[in-house]
């Protein structure tokens, strides 16, 4: 082929299109021929962009969490088109939320911030949050803490209102007894079961068995399966011999004595009087004059969290009577942390002037800080170090076991001999997985991968977990078949027979359930059923007196009349099926049930509320909302941007 281009790139009709080509391009630009106009955007909420990368990020934050609280959970769920357009409706939803606070004022405090922070465990030693961890994290993410801080901002600022709703949202006492009443409700009901009926006809023959043969073709495929030759390489395998020496374990102690380390904490409550961007000096001194009046009243004795709960512009700790819990060096601004550790337990500051306003600090109590000696901990550090080589061991393997199978991708044999590793083969199993390794959804994809099942190559890594890693080798292959109709026609003759009887025994019920009340009743039917009638009054939906299937179905028939019970039919599986009577029906009594469950039901009809509520607040964001998603969408508009 390459010949041929450049035999007619050669003759003289070759260089007269590259003639007119060059001329072209000169003149236009060989990029407008390369690229297409396309929107940088993932959509625009009131003209406020939110951008590709945006889209991108929290679509890989969703993934890794999924795979963190599931690890064998199919991945292919997120790479879906429904998948990414229900992480962007999500920022689009965040973003309006954040735009609607910011426009009510409200106000994200840096000690809200901070205090959101230092709280987050990832940022944690020993469950007291780390400067050194926090920032070598954010490095891991390619994040500043000054971007972190942003998206924390917007978290808070996001959560705001819908923090409001939940703080407002009422269960009023009718509705809970409203529940009540439906919930412990009682039923008088009488039913009777009803025996299969003798079939009619009990033969089948072989054209029948055939023809639900082929209509049935699902019911007696045998899946595709493999089994595989495979090696499995377990940091906790490794064999680390070497103890760690005293040395080692002196240096890691060195290294690692934050971790070990208390440091001072004090446990705070502050009122934050605030003071607007650009403030003109008469809202200054209006703001300080309002500290200072609340600075008396508390040191004449006034409440500190009533106070704070009423006068505090700090909208995180204010419903907390002003907690901001316990505090350490490092995590709050310098002046509020100069002031704070300045002070004796017990006392309340003079107004503490910082970027976000003037604070009034209650410090309510102290904790010194202190470190764990090297000998308290020596064996912890011990395990450490051991660990730490076994993985370094496990790493290094890891590395030449793929550097081999690159190189030697025919045979897993030569591999194993060389470093000492077991070759073990699978069970067979499907697609669906299987036992032992066919466990995890990655091991079964691979086993099935065009490079393992087609190719007969050594498959790439499965890393099933950070310290867990399989390669394998295909061993058999059964293709997908169906089983022969000889093997299956004694089965096949049992369920055209059991279906006969269904058929027949729902025909016989139906037309008892429209004698019922006519010309018989229940007690007569079973009579002749040779059936007994049960009845339970007062049955309840937690009720063991009725089957399952049955009592639900007591609980979804509507109410009797004064004239006439309430009637209908029940399906009971395998062929069988009841007549059921609803005599009553006896609402629950409230008063009846015990206090906390009252106070239980009462709180969850308030989250059920504050969540109404919530969605009902972005829905009319939305309604009133300029939402534009960019054009090379892939056709895939938006519901507020259908055209």
């Amino acid at each position: 082929m390459l010949q041929q281009l450049r035999e007619k790139v050669t003759s003289w009709v070759g260089i007269a299109v590259l003639g007119v080509a060059i001329f072209v391009f000169s003149f236009f630009g060989i990029e407008g021929y390369f690229s297409t106009q396309a929107d940088t955007f993932a959509a625009k909420v009131n003209g406020q962009e939110i951008s590709q990368q945006d889209l991108q990020t929290q679509m890989n934050q969703m993934r890794q969490r999924a795979r963190q609280n599931n690890p064998d959970a199919d991945q292919s769920q997120f790479s879906t088109p429904e998948f990414k357009r229900q992480v962007l409706e999500g920022l689009i939803n965040r973003e309006l939320l954040r735009q609607a606070n910011e426009e009510l004022g409200v106000a994200v405090s840096n000690d809200m911030i901070r205090q959101q922070i230092a709280a987050i465990p990832a940022f944690q030693i020993n469950g007291r949050f780390d400067p050194d961890t926090y920032k070598a994290v954010l490095g891991q993410m390619g994040l500043t803490p000054i971007e972190f801080q942003q998206r924390v901002r917007q978290d808070i600022a996001t959560s705001a209102l819908p923090d409001m709703i939940n703080d407002t949202a009422l269960a009023p006492d009718a509705e809970v007894a409203a529940f009540l009443r439906l919930t412990r409700q009682t039923r008088d009901v009488s039913w009777v079961t009803l025996p299969k009926p003798p079939l009619d006809d009990t033969t089948v023959t072989d054209a029948q068995i055939k023809a639900w043969y082929d209509a049935h073709p699902e019911e007696f495929a045998v899946p595709e399966t493999v089994s595989v030759h495979y090696v499995e390489l377990k940091a906790d395998d490794m064999t680390s011999n070497a103890q760690p020496t005293e040395e080692a374990i002196k240096a890691q102690y060195e290294r690692e004595k934050a971790k070990f380390t208390t440091p001072e904490q004090r446990e705070v409550s502050h009122i934050l009087v605030s003071v607007p961007d650009n403030a003109t000096p008469a809202q200054q001194k209006a703001a300080l004059a309002k500290a200072k009046k609340i600075e008396a009243e508390l040191k004449a004795g006034a409440d500190f969290a009533a106070l704070a709960k009423k006068d505090s512009d700090d909208l995180g700790s204010k419903r907390l009577g002003g907690d901001l819990g316990w505090i350490e060096k490092g995590v709050t601004d310098p002046a509020f942390e100069s002031a704070l550790f300045a002070m004796k337990k017990g006392e309340v500051s003079e107004p503490v002037l910082s970027p976000e306003g003037y604070h009034i600090i209650w410090l309510r109590d102290v904790r010194p800080g202190k470190t764990k000696p090297l000998a308290e901990v020596r064996d912890q550090l011990s395990k450490e170090l051991t660990a730490s080589s076994r993985e370094a061991q496990f790493r290094e393997i890891g590395g030449k076991l793929t550097d081999m199978i690159y190189s030697n991708p025919g045979s897993l044999d030569r591999v194993a001999e060389k470093l000492g590793l077991k070759v073990q083969t699978s069970q067979p199993f499907s697609r669906e997985g299987g036992p032992g390794i066919a466990a995890n959804p990655a091991v079964v994809r691979m086993a099935f991968s065009d490079q393992v099942l087609k190719q007969d190559m050594t498959s790439d890594p499965v890393n099933v977990s950070s310290d867990d890693m399989i390669v394998m080798h295909l061993a058999h292959h059964k293709a997908a078949s169906t089983k022969p109709l000889a093997e299956v026609k004694a089965k096949i003759k049992s369920d055209i027979l059991a279906k006969r009887t269904e058929t027949q025994a729902q025909k016989q019920a139906k037309a008892l359930l429209a004698s019922l009340g006519k010309d018989k009743t229940l007690q007569a039917i079973a009579e002749d059923a040779g059936a007994e009638v049960k009845t339970q009054d007062a049955l309840t939906r937690m009720s063991r007196e009725a089957p399952p299937p049955l009592l639900a179905a007591i609980f979804k028939m509507p109410q009797p009349t004064a004239k006439a019970p309430s009637r209908t039919l029940v399906d009971m599986g395998n062929g069988r099926y009841a007549l059921v009577s609803l005599r009553a029906v006896h609402p629950g009594d409230p008063a009846e049930a015990p206090a906390a469950q009252r106070q239980t039901i009462a709180m969850q009809l308030q989250q059920l509320r504050a969540s109404a509520e919530q969605r009902g607040l972005v829905d009319i964001l939305r309604r009133n909302a300029e939402i534009v998603y960019p054009k090379n969408a892939g056709g895939a508009q938006g519901p507020d941007n259908p055209s």
